[in-house]
């Protein structure tokens, strides 16, 4: 079993400090990111989470120049990202894609701008590709509070939430027959996958935040048509792709013999991909079976017969 475990774990593993807290922060991400995930795929507004993640570019490096932590300009930025569109119109599929399409056209011209202040303004580097592809790594143990709490909203938010969102995201014609707010719970669930992309930003970055809000969620609803245990499935996964994502890395580190690591979110994002194709491969079976057996009862005598 020793020799196992020092296979599997690199030297050093189980008594990183930067390790822990990337288990810590990239588990409580992969949750979130499993419950709101299911309902974006549910809502049909995969491009919305994929706008936040742009946003959030617009945000981590607006963080950068003022000196704070990239956390705080991924959720200001996607919080405001979400009023914006709010107020365009989230109330239909029309008015939310015209909404998404107007606020990341602006939010990618001002990413454009601080990230070229932010190379000419400072001598730091790494900082753009931070806020692009993440940097678990590099999470500050100070930043698990404030993960923590976004979490804890955003999980919340969907909780209270559950039956008339559910409703909502299957059925808005029949939710608004029934009285139900669409245009606030809209608006609700749209602060909810603010806080969810920019939680995954932190974890993979900003551009590929998408891939953690939506593969994971998009495998389980491939598996399980539940809702309920759509999210259950969704989580789990999430955080195994994730803790096997910073293992490999953290291993990757003696791979080559300049000492540098593989980036966390190249294995993620690949681990997300694989699971969701592979998640398929039942479906596509049955499929070509069905297929083929379509084919031969067209082509035998009794089918000749029928025709």
């Amino acid at each position: 079993m020793s020799d196992l475990l020092h296979h599997l774990f690199a030297a050093g593993f189980f008594q990183s400090t930067v390790v822990r807290t990337a288990l810590i922060v990239g588990g409580l991400v992969a949750v979130v990111s499993g419950v709101v995930g299911v309902f974006t795929v549910l809502r049909g507004q995969s491009f919305a989470g994929h706008a936040f993640g742009d946003v959030g570019t617009t945000g981590g490096s607006g963080a950068f120049l003022v000196g704070i932590g990239p956390l705080w300009g991924f959720v200001i930025a996607g919080v405001a990202a979400a009023a914006v569109m709010e107020l365009i119109g989230v109330q239909r599929a029309r008015g939310r894609d015209l909404a998404t399409g107007i606020v990341l056209g602006a939010a990618l011209g001002l990413a454009a701008l601080f990230l070229y202040l932010g190379t000419t303004s400072s001598s730091t580097t790494g900082a753009t590709m931070t806020i692009l592809f993440g940097s678990i790594f590099a999470i500050p143990t100070s930043t698990i509070p404030l993960v923590i709490l976004l979490s804890a909203i955003s999980l919340a938010i969907v909780a209270v939430l559950y039956r008339p969102l559910l409703l909502a995201s299957v059925s808005p014609e029949l939710a608004a027959a029934r009285g139900i707010p669409i245009r606030a719970i809209g608006a609700l669930y749209l602060l909810a996958l603010a806080m969810a992309v920019a939680l995954a930003a932190i974890t993979i970055g900003s551009i590929l935040s998408t891939a953690l809000l939506i593969g994971p969620a998009a495998t389980a609803l491939r598996v399980t048509k539940s809702p309920g245990k759509a999210m259950l499935t969704a989580s789990v996964l999430g955080i195994l792709l994730t803790w096997i994502g910073v293992v490999l890395a953290y291993d990757s580190y003696g791979w080559s013999s300049n000492g540098d690591a593989w980036p966390v979110s190249f294995f993620i994002v690949a681990l997300v991909l694989a699971t969701y194709l592979l998640a398929g491969l039942p479906e596509l079976v049955r499929t070509r079976l069905q297929g083929r057996n379509r084919t031969a009862r067209s082509d035998s005598p009794a089918g000749l017969a029928v025709e």
